[in-house]
């Protein structure tokens, strides 16, 4: 078909071109040029051709002459890139003062003096000269603006100063006017400065950028929201903080616990407690049931009762088994604090267990094992292997026996696998 519609094209061609020689020669058309008593007389066609012949041969005069200026250019713009990649590479390298001569001779080629600029403050940062790198800032800042001042941010971020990265940043905030590495700073810096509605309202913002993945995403929004929550001023901006989260980050752990921290704090420990069990019948999660014993003095006994009936979903968990210790304490149930702890213990140490095992025995009066259990707290911590308590309760713990309970996502008990 292209065949068929090329053969066409080049017999329209050939068609104009005899209609229009025959018109030329009826009538070829006359141009008089006279300068200072010399004449010129041709024919029209012969001065249109004259005229297209000397254009392409001024043009060939033209780009002879640029020829050398023209390989010279290229030949930088190869060397900048050159430099600029090689002086990347150094700084990947680690050689950061090899890489900031590197990219120095790389800004001198404008096609790439923002961006070898802005690697030349990231090296400077890296090595600890913050002047130079604040002059390199400032120099990127003519060609990219905008990604200057994000890394001026990031840099105050990573030497700690988030009050100077808020103020810095949130004027911009207010204007809307920040890049997604601004947006992810100021979050930073606002959670580091237990600015936890700043964060709340640059969150939006940043996911609309769409820069992160979403698992990254969704563990950033939880950390706000865990801040968010343990800030609540009031149960009533608890509760409006609640409603607005939405379904996925509900079910995450640690935004249960916060939410259910703030409101046993806020005295309503019946929600605290509905949405720690809810999300248990869930799915189990080890933490949920450390924190349940975190809720304060209120409904101990009721928390007790719930908190043994799991363990028959985890009967090996050690953070259930030191939870349920420690709402034991809370009642000065001594032994059966004990009990639980030493088995705790036995299975997975930790300085909790070993600090509320502490607490029940001197709560029983031995005041020798609490301090051993004390200091197997502080051992624990430091990655230190635990005194032993000289047989106490060792030899009636048998965890070999213990069976776990799987269970679906719906919370629905799996049938053991057989054969």
């Amino acid at each position: 078909m292209r065949v068929w519609i090329g053969i066409l094209l080049l017999l329209v061609v050939a068609a104009g071109a005899a209609f229009g020689w025959q018109w030329v020669v009826e009538d070829p058309g006359y141009v008089l040029i006279r300068l200072r008593g010399t004449s010129i007389e041709t024919t029209l066609v012969f001065s249109v051709v004259a005229l297209l012949v000397s254009w392409a041969l001024m043009s060939l005069a033209w780009r002879l002459l640029r020829w050398p200026a023209r390989v010279w250019i290229r030949g930088q713009r190869k060397r900048a890139r050159e430099n600029l990649a090689n002086g990347m590479a150094a700084f990947a390298e680690g050689r950061y003062q090899h890489a900031e001569r590197l990219l120095a001779k790389a800004a001198k080629q404008p096609a790439v003096r923002g961006p070898a600029y802005l690697a030349m403050a990231r090296a400077a940062h890296s090595r600890g000269d913050d002047a130079a790198a604040q002059t390199a800032l400032d120099l990127a800042a003519n060609d990219v603006v905008a990604a200057a001042f994000a890394q001026r941010a990031k840099f105050l971020s990573e030497r700690g100063r988030h009050a100077d990265v808020l103020a810095l940043l949130k004027p911009k905030a207010a204007a809307g006017k920040l890049s997604p590495v601004g947006w992810n700073v100021l979050v930073e810096a606002a959670l580091a400065e237990s600015d936890a509605q700043a964060a709340l309202d640059a969150l939006p913002t940043l996911a609309r950028t769409q820069s992160f993945s979403a698992a990254k995403m969704s563990e950033l929004e939880g950390r706000v929201l865990v801040a968010a929550l343990d800030s609540a001023a009031s149960q009533a901006r608890l509760n409006s903080l609640w409603s607005s989260v939405n379904r996925n980050q509900r079910k995450r752990p640690e935004v249960i616990a916060a939410f259910a921290r703030r409101a046993a704090h806020f005295g309503q420990i019946l929600a605290a407690m509905d949405e720690i069990e809810s999300a248990q019948r869930r799915e189990w999660n080890d933490s949920l049931s450390l924190t349940y014993s975190d809720l304060g003095p209120a409904e101990l006994a009721m928390r007790t009762k719930h908190a043994e009936g799991w363990l028959s979903i985890a009967p090996n968990s050690t953070s259930l088994l030191t939870s349920l210790g420690r709402l034991c304490r809370d009642q000065k149930l001594w032994g059966k604090g004990i009990q639980y702890l030493l088995r705790a213990v036995q299975i997975t140490e930790s300085p909790i267990a070993w600090e509320t095992l502490g607490d029940c025995y001197a709560g029983s009066g031995e005041e020798v094992l609490a301090n051993r259990c004390y200091r197997n707290s502080l051992l624990n911590q430091r990655g230190q292997p635990a005194v032993p308590l000289q047989g106490h309760g060792s030899a009636r713990i048998d965890t070999q026996a213990l069976i776990f309970e799987e269970r679906d996502q719906h919370g629905m008990p799996r049938l053991p696998k057989t054969g």
